[in-house]
């Protein structure tokens, strides 16, 4: 190759690569539900990187448990406080920087709040996550969208809802983004499990409300639940979709620092994690 054509496309690459960060939604900062508002950026922060932590923005749940309530209706969605905010953003930050120190990813160390009305935004982000699922209820046009998203390659990992109650809110949206697959038992020997770790021995993570004098007054939520790795798959048995059900993953990122939390939780739950980006990035 001669020295004019290697500095050819290297400005090709480099034109790539700007139009790509162009065509991004800027970052952005939404108010949490947990009050974590105040969080401070890392140095970091504005690093361009391969991979980001894309959080799934969606709408609230007429039977909502969670979120902002406040003259006598749900907060907008659009504006952060209702549980797309549940771990945000503690939960995604502390995931990248165990993400780092465990893997070679260059991953920036701020999460991406998506908004799939956000025209094709979605589509410039690999990985989406999001939790609480028991409360989100997406629109037609989202349901179109994220359908769109996953049959194009992008992966979704949902987390954070318990029992049947919230199995069938959950429901609601995701039967109607696929009618036509269901959700099934992930097995062992799927590779998803084996990315980087091998995680045969999983167990129910709890959430830190879930600890100390019983569980309080959520207890219900968790006692007698048994952890599920669930999945959608599409034609060429790609998971498009992974789910937590009965765990709460989030938390297990979130609480990661604290030494009140129980570090097998966190062990678990980053590793499962770490698996599933590796995962959806080679698959």
């Amino acid at each position: 190759m001669n020295y004019r054509k290697a500095l050819t496309l290297l400005g090709c690459g480099a034109a790539l690569l700007t139009a790509l960060y162009a065509a991004q939604r800027p970052f952005r900062v939404y108010p949490s539900m947990e009050a974590y508002d105040d969080i401070a950026l890392p140095e970091d922060w504005q690093e361009q990187t391969e991979w980001i932590f894309a959080r799934l923005m969606y709408p609230q749940h007429p039977h909502a448990r969670f979120g902002r309530f406040t003259y006598g209706r749900w907060s907008d969605w659009r504006e952060g406080g209702t549980s797309w905010t549940q771990d945000y953003p503690r939960a995604d930050r502390h995931f990248v920087m165990a993400l780092r120190r465990l893997t070679r990813m260059n991953a920036r160390s701020v999460e991406q709040p998506v908004n799939l009305e956000d025209g094709d935004d979605v589509f410039n982000w690999p990985w989406l996550a999001a939790g609480e699922m028991g409360d989100w209820k997406l629109t037609d046009a989202q349901v179109v969208k994220l359908r769109d998203y996953l049959m194009r390659g992008g992966f979704l990992y949902l987390d954070d809802f318990w029992g049947q109650e919230e199995w069938d809110r959950f429901n609601e949206s995701m039967s109607a983004v696929f009618p036509d697959r269901p959700v099934v038992e992930i097995e062992d020997t799927d590779p998803i499990f084996h990315s980087v770790y091998d995680l045969d021995d999983r167990y129910q993570i709890l959430g830190q409300w879930a600890l100390g004098r019983g569980g309080g007054m959520q207890r219900d939520r968790w006692v007698g639940t048994k952890a599920h790795w669930q999945g959608i798959y599409d034609d060429h048995k790609r998971l498009m979709v992974a789910i937590s059900f009965n765990s709460d993953i989030g938390d297990s990122w979130e609480w990661a620092d604290d030494p009140g939390y129980p570090e097998k939780f966190s062990a678990l739950g980053i590793r499962i994690g770490v698996n599933y980006v590796m995962y959806d990035m080679t698959h």
